[in-house]
Order: C-alpha cells, then sequence, then structure tokens
C-alpha cells in the first residue's frame, strides 16, 4: 500500500505542479467522508518531489501525520492556506521537527478520522503557526492517560496563536479508565473552557475505555463516532457519517433522537451487543410495536449492524418502529436477517428491504425465491 501510494505521489501529485508551473491553487481531496482518494506519501522521497514556489492553497490527502509535515518544510515556501486530511495511524517516523516559523500561513485544517497517538508532535507543529488566524481541527487521539480539555487546548495551542480569529474543533481522547485517580464527567471537562461556544461528552464505549470529546458549536464536521446514550441536545446539520457504541443499550427514544439531531445522516453504523428488548419491552409481536411512533431517517442509504444485537436489527427494519425511504446498503448477519424477517416472509419489515441493492455479510447468504422477493433491488 505505501508503496503504491509512493509510486502514485510521483506520477501523479508531483506532476500535477510540474505540467501547470502557475498553479496557485490545488485541490485534490473526497468531497465527503464517504468517498476516497489516494493518499500522498512524501517519506523517502525527495525534498522537491511535489514543490512549488507560488502556490497559496493546498487542500489534499496524506498517508500519514508525517507526510503533513513534510509538506511544511520548506518545499511550498508560499503557502497560506493548508487543508490536510491524515488517512493513516502510522507512528512517526521520528523526523527532525522543522521549528521555523510558517510565516505566510494564515488557514490551517488538520483532519484525520483515524485514532493515532502523535498529539505532541501535532502540538509542536501549531506552534510553529503564530500567524495563524483560521484554525480547523477533527482528531482523535489515544494511548494518553489525561483527556485533552480546555486548559490544555488554551495552553497548548490558542496561546500561541495572537491572530487567530477562527478555531473550530473536534479532539476526542481515549482514556483507559483502569487505574485512572480521578473520575470523568463532561461537567467537569466543561468547566475548563474559557469559552460558552464549546460542549463536551463522556460516552463509555466499552469496560476500561472512555471517549471524552470536546467540540466547537456549531458542530460542523460530517463525521462522528463514539456516540453513546449522553449526547447534548443539539442538532448536527453537518453529518451524514455516525456510528454508535455504548456500554448500555440503545432505546427507540434514543433513536429518535439521533433522527432529530441528525437531519442529514447517510451512514449509520452500531456497535452495541445489549438487548434492547429487555430494557424496552419490545418484542416482535405487531401490537407491541404500535406501542412506538416510527422514526423516519429520508436520507439514510447505508446501515450497518453486523456488530450489534439482533434488536437492532428489529429496531430499524420494521417499519412500524423505523422507516428508511432511501436505504440502499445493509449490513447485518445472516441469522439475524433471517430472524427477523421470519425468513424473507414478514411484512412488517418488507417495505425496508425493498430498495436494498447491497447485502454485506459476516457469513454467508444462501438465496432463495423468499429472499429474492424480499430485496427485489438486490438483482444483478
Amino acid at each position: 500500500m505505501i508503496s503504491s501510494l509512493k509510486t502514485y505521489t510521483t506520477n501523479v501529485y508531483s506532476h500535477i505542479l510540474i505540467f501547470f508551473k502557475n498553479l496557485k491553487n490545488l485541490s485534490i481531496i473526497q468531497p465527503s467522508v464517504l468517498t476516497y482518494y489516494p493518499g500522498l506519501s512524501l517519506c523517502d522521497l525527495p525534498s522537491t518531489t511535489f514543490s512549488s514556489s507560488i502556490l497559496t492553497h493546498l487542500y489534499i490527502n496524506v498517508k500519514t501525520f508525517d507526510d503533513c509535515v513534510y509538506l511544511l518544510d520548506g518545499r511550498l515556501r508560499k503557502l497560506t492556506t493548508l487543508y490536510v486530511n491524515v488517512y493513516a495511524i502510522d507512528k512517526s517516523s521520528g523526523i527532525v521537527q522543522n521549528t521555523d516559523k510558517l510565516f505566510n500561513l494564515k488557514c490551517f485544517t488538520l483532519k484525520s478520522l483515524f485514532r493515532f497517538e502523535q498529539y505532541d508532535n501535532i502540538v509542536s507543529l501549531l506552534r510553529r503557526m503564530s500567524y495563524l488566524e483560521k484554525l480547523t481541527l477533527y482528531l482523535r487521539i489515544e494511548s494518553r492517560n489525561r483527556v485533552i480539555d480546555g486548559t490544555y487546548v488554551q495552553h497548548d495551542i490558542l496561546d500561541n496563536m495572537p491572530q487567530l480569529d477562527s478555531f473550530t474543533f473536534y479532539i476526542c481522547t481515549y482514556v483507559d479508565m483502569v487505574g485512572l485517580s480521578y473520575k470523568l464527567s463532561s461537567e467537569d471537562i466543561q468547566q475548563t473552557f474559557r469559552q460558552q461556544h464549546v460542549t463536551s461528552i463522556v460516552n463509555y464505549i466499552n469496560g476500561d475505555i472512555a471517549a471524552c470529546s470536546i467540540f466547537s458549536l456549531p458542530f460542523r464536521f460530517d463525521y462522528l463516532e463514539d456516540l453513546g446514550n449522553k449526547f447534548p441536545n443539539i442538532v448536527f446539520s453537518y453529518v451524514v457519517f455516525l456510528l454508535l457504541e455504548d456500554i448500555n443499550p440503545f432505546k427507540h427514544e434514543f433513536f429518535a433522537r439521533i433522527a432529530r439531531s441528525f437531519p442529514l445522516l447517510k451512514y449509520l453504523r452500531i456497535f452495541n451487543k445489549k438487548s434492547s428488548i429487555l430494557h424496552d419491552g419490545m418484542t416482535l409481536s405487531s401490537d407491541n410495536c404500535q406501542l412506538y411512533s416510527s422514526i423516519e431517517y429520508p436520507h439514510l442509504t447505508r446501515l450497518d449492524v453486523r456488530y450489534a444485537h439482533r434488536d437492532y436489527v428489529e429496531q430499524f427494519l420494521n417499519e412500524t418502529k423505523t422507516y428508511m425511504p432511501s436505504l440502499t446498503e445493509l449490513g447485518v448477519v445472516v441469522s439475524h436477517l433471517k430472524y427477523v424477517t421470519k425468513d424473507f416472509k414478514r411484512e412488517e419489515t418488507r417495505r425496508n428491504c425493498a430498495k436494498v441493492k447491497k447485502l454485506l455479510t459476516l457469513e454467508p447468504l444462501v438465496c432463495s425465491k423468499d429472499f429474492w422477493l424480499y430485496f427485489p433491488s438486490s438483482y444483478k
């Protein structure tokens, strides 16, 4: 993978700047979180690779955080705006950090959807950006024994950027609770911020790990992971990809809140092995289903419940509980699907399956005649 990305960097990315010698603005980045473009990989390549003396605006995907550092080693001296999306979770190669100030850089965006450990290296890079006017960060940091809260944000970032006018961020710290000497709470984290337009969430994603998120308001990113039962009553207007995870079960009203809070949701993944029936009283009985108002997800095209309890298959496929008029891709355990649909004969779950074109399963699926009638859109 790395070698192929280096080849792509040499044969594609570098040639763009060679062929278009007067290029000042370059954007090669995916339009949404649901698409993928190859990342720039500069490690072990000459410093003249992907260089320009006039490029001022760059929006690009990179393989690792080290590649982001390489972009700011002097090869792009006139750069005023840099938007970087980091793909990989690789540890730093130990490159020598350049401490030269980046006088021209006014706008910087650093996003990574993957967890990684390089918080200190990120801080070192940000301290070179004393002249920034706009900063955007989306970071998921692990292997720390302290939560990144308002105190860290102020000391590590804001104190070094006196000209900063705009700061949009989402920072999630994954903390191992084993041996932690204090209890984590969103209220305590919230109190470390001076700004009013900031909120925090503490979600226990398994018995030992807590995901502690801090973010600016309004939430301006299209991707959010590790959301659990407790989250603020706000609208996440830009989020299209959402991953839900909690050590406690999700109930029907929780999914109603999700629909209200994420109006543009297109991709939903659920990680939760706890039964909701034991806590919500739901069964496959259609009479019992009438106790709940149906929830509509008008834009949801992809649902993944492969790593969730069977009850969540029932929750989403039963149209008396949930209606998904745009669903075209479903990730599900075969035995769960057959049980909930009663071997593809149950009427309450038929409509939500009618437009599904792609099924993602963990085991082979034997397609019977009833299956094809249930999933007519899956015909090739």
